[in-house]
């Protein structure tokens, strides 16, 4: 556990920016595999608050951070507009059936011969 709240704030405002960076890139599996890191940073910097900080380095650790999650909430809304943009094509894609033979209103068509005779 991290004492230091600069420390704890550089972990956890390092942690936003690899996950921003997955985000960006629309690497949702890698941003979402870091949920864990990012809850023990998270952790880490809430229990560090009550340790005293130098005035300046925690005003632009708070900036920093800051930006760091307002980055972070317009990805993560970003990923989850694209995976619902490609959760709608795919369920007008898996309802809309191809016509034809055996399609998948229960028509069918009409038997039919051909014969090739000369």
């Amino acid at each position: 556990m991290i004492n230091d709240p600069i420390a704890a704030g550089t972990r956890l405002a390092d942690t936003l920016e690899v996950e921003n960076a997955a985000l960006a890139a629309l690497d949702l599996p890698r941003a979402a595999g870091m949920l864990t890191d990012k809850q023990q940073a998270v952790a880490e910097f809430a229990a560090a608050q009550t340790m005293p900080a130098a005035r300046d380095a925690a005003e632009r650790m708070a900036r920093r951070l800051q930006a760091l999650a307002i980055e972070n909430k317009r990805l993560l809304e970003r990923a989850i507009a694209a995976q619902g943009r490609v959760i709608n094509v795919i369920a007008r894609a898996a309802t809309s059936a191809p016509a034809g033979y055996g399609s998948a209103r229960g028509h069918r068509p009409g038997a039919f011969a051909l014969s090739a005779k000369a």
